[in-house]
């Protein structure tokens, strides 16, 4: 008995020993993901000196001129530009995949599921490359012969429309497989409960549904915002990259990842240059920061709420 005593005690030693080892290291490895963070910052703020010593931040930001040979540096363009994008990807993809969602989570069949899924996970595999290429040859064509004639004189199709239709088809999957999984955390008993009471499949999933993964929604859509602000590639090949301020969805535009992508490793000889570049993504990094942090506090205010 008293040896079974001991190698007990010693078993219950060694699994306390591996779950203290396992706590901590988990623990390690997730404030180097936060170190990481502000390590980034800091270089990039580092890096970023030069051109804050000779500019003031607000020239810098409110100023619409980018010609680096005369010492102007103005990202307004390229900040607008950024915005824009994002903003007609987000509108276009957010109603189409949260339908798209519902869909497969509540109404389609299982055969229809089995198509669309690997479907999605093809379209979230393609390299971005692709995506650039599939709207030059797609996409352009559409809105200079077909759409653009519509409303403007004359368009090339190279445009803040192009570049929103592109990235919103990159990071469509993204977010339908967001909500098809938000959406397939909810209970079945409470969608019984709810058509049980006399509300209709739509009313269920109105009330039901929505509401219970709304903070979620939110979350999910906070992400794909941060995926596509910094997308680059694909951008880059359709957006025109003219440095002007959009006025409309058929003007060129130069969002600031494709600054960065087109200009680093050129022209670094150049008086803050090099500076000037790092400041851009030191915009693009703040930007997805802060909002990161507002939305965080806005889901939080909305889970007390439904809660």
């Amino acid at each position: 008995m008293k040896a079974g005593a001991k190698i007990g005690m010693k078993t219950s030693k060694i699994r306390l020993f591996k779950d203290k080892t396992a706590g901590s290291v988990m623990w390690i490895f997730t404030w180097l993901s936060v170190l990481l963070v502000v390590l980034m910052g800091i270089g990039l703020i580092l890096k970023s000196l030069p051109i804050l010593h000779d500019k003031s931040l607000w020239e810098l930001l409110s100023g619409a001129k980018w010609k680096p040979m005369r010492g102007d540096f103005g990202f307004l363009p390229f900040i607008m530009g950024t915005l824009w994008v994002t903003a007609i990807a987000i509108l276009w993809t957010f109603p189409v995949s949260l339908f798209t969602a519902i869909f497969l989570t509540e109404n389609s069949k299982r055969w229809v599921k089995k198509v669309v899924f690997p479907a999605l996970d093809i379209l979230a595999g393609i390299p971005s490359v692709v995506y650039g290429v599939w709207g030059i040859l797609v996409v352009l064509p559409w809105i200079s012969d077909s759409l653009a004639p519509h409303f403007v004189e004359y368009s090339t199709g190279y445009s803040t429309l192009a570049a929103g239709i592109v990235l919103g088809v990159m990071i469509l999957p993204l977010l339908i497989s967001l909500f098809v999984e938000l959406f397939s955390c909810v209970s079945v008993e409470l969608r019984e409960a709810s058509l049980a009471l006399g509300a209709t499949r739509w009313q269920t999933t109105k009330y039901v549904l929505l509401r219970k993964t709304f903070p979620g929604i939110v979350a999910s859509v906070t992400l794909a915002i941060s995926r596509a602000m910094g997308e680059t590639i694909a951008v880059l090949m359709v957006c025109g990259n003219i440095v002007q301020l959009p006025t409309s969805l058929f003007d060129g535009c130069y969002p600031l990842p494709a600054l960065i992508a087109n200009n680093y490793g050129e022209m670094l000889s150049l008086p803050l240059y090099e500076s000037a570049l790092m400041f851009a993504a030191l915009i693009l990094f703040a930007v997805v920061f802060v909002f990161n942090v507002i939305s965080r506090l806005i889901l939080r205010k909305i889970e007390q709420n439904v809660s």
